[in-house]
């Protein structure tokens, strides 16, 4: 029999997002920045086999990876500890991408509020894979165009007189904030692990209608009934192929998905309803092998929480980004990179005065599960 191989999958929310497009290639091919070699120095430490890096700016349409490969020469595969990703892709995306009509309702569209997705520029808030394992490009598929609409019983914002979209709006509007992706990733001894990969709406910046919170919601949702036989026979991919996940297959769920069970805005119930699914690993989801750290131990009054900082990932003190592998799967190990101050790497997180610096790497911390494939 041949011995099981361990592999190392991450979901890092590396906050490279910028004001004008082009300005993050700029800033890799040019003199860098603090924020991007400590990235490095993360990825490098925590050496993950496959990461998804959420906020990670480019084209909007993922044709253009020379900043992307460019970070991966320059930043990860340099010095004696060097990781070395040979297979990178950029998702294409909704955000920045202009409605052709007013979301509002009013006025000529406009970006950043009639985004698709909200974003300045399209190809902000981008994510991108980067893999030791050959990504299987020609079998994955995107959700990016689905419409919100299209969902059964999808939990459309509504306002006291009515909708709050209108039958315009709705019809162009997708559900996914930035995109799903259902990126196949070959193994070694040819294994196919389909990662489903996201980044909701996070539930914020919203009135009475909560829609933001919705989206999120439904974005969650989305997942949910992807990988349930049966669940996702409504779902029709941006090929035109109609169904969820093939029953029997591996997966993992990995994104920030800006949802917290036991914190934070937004609704809970369907974050909830997905760590509770026994299709699943329930060791990771919710049970002792959930990743965790002893960095979020040191916030500063992050409110009232319920949640344990243990198994924070944000430095607002909430659990928002997940490597959820499917049941079929045996976890090994797990962990949120977060170091606490006083260790010798907590500039990577910490300014002098022992808060949570953004600009040191990212507002969100790499979480990672080892599986036995």
């Amino acid at each position: 029999m041949t011995p099981p191989v361990k592999i190392r999958v991450a979901s890092f929310n590396v906050a490279l997002d910028r004001r004008r497009p082009g300005q993050l290639a700029a800033e890799i091919a040019g003199a860098g920045s603090r924020q991007l070699r400590n990235i490095a120095r993360i990825l490098r430490r925590v050496r993950p086999d496959v990461v998804l890096l959420n906020e990670f700016d480019h084209d909007g349409e993922g044709r253009d990876h020379g900043h992307l490969r460019l970070f991966c020469r320059r930043y990860l595969a340099a010095g004696r500890r060097g990781i070395d990703y040979p297979y990178a892709y950029l998702a294409p995306t909704n955000t920045g991408l202009l409605a052709p009509v007013s979301l509002r309702g009013e006025g000529e569209p406009r970006l950043p509020g009639d985004g698709l997705g909200f974003g300045a520029f399209h190809g902000q808030y981008g994510f991108a894979l980067l893999s030791r394992y050959p990504l299987r490009t020609e079998q994955a598929r995107s959700f990016r165009r689905f419409l919100w609409r299209d969902m059964p019983g999808a939990r459309l914002p509504q306002t006291e007189t009515g909708p709050y979209y209108a039958p315009a709006a709705l019809g162009v509007l997708p559900l996914s904030s930035k995109n799903h992706l259902d990126m196949p990733v070959e193994l070694p001894g040819g294994r196919l692990l389909h990662l489903l990969a996201c980044h909701p709406a996070p539930p914020i910046d919203e009135g009475p209608e909560r829609r933001n919170s919705c989206r999120n919601h439904d974005e969650l949702r989305l997942w949910h009934d992807y990988i349930r036989p049966g669940w996702g026979d409504y779902l029709v991919d941006d090929a035109g192929r109609r169904g969820g996940l093939v029953d029997g297959a591996d997966f993992v769920i990995l994104g920030d998905l800006n949802a917290d069970p036991l914190d934070g805005d937004g609704f809970r119930s369907a974050i909830q309803a997905l760590l509770a699914d026994p299709a699943l690993n329930r060791s990771v989801a919710l049970g002792r092998l959930r990743p965790g750290s002893r960095g979020g131990f040191a916030l500063q009054d992050p409110g009232e929480r319920r949640g344990s900082p243990r198994h924070w990932t944000h430095s607002q003190g909430l659990r928002l980004d997940y490597v959820l592998p499917g049941c079929r799967l045996r976890a090994l190990a797990s962990g949120v990179c977060w170091l606490p101050p006083g260790h010798a790497q907590a500039d990577l997180f910490w300014n002098e005065a022992g808060w949570p610096e953004r600009s040191a790497s990212s507002d969100h911390r790499l979480v990672w599960v080892d599986l036995a494939v």
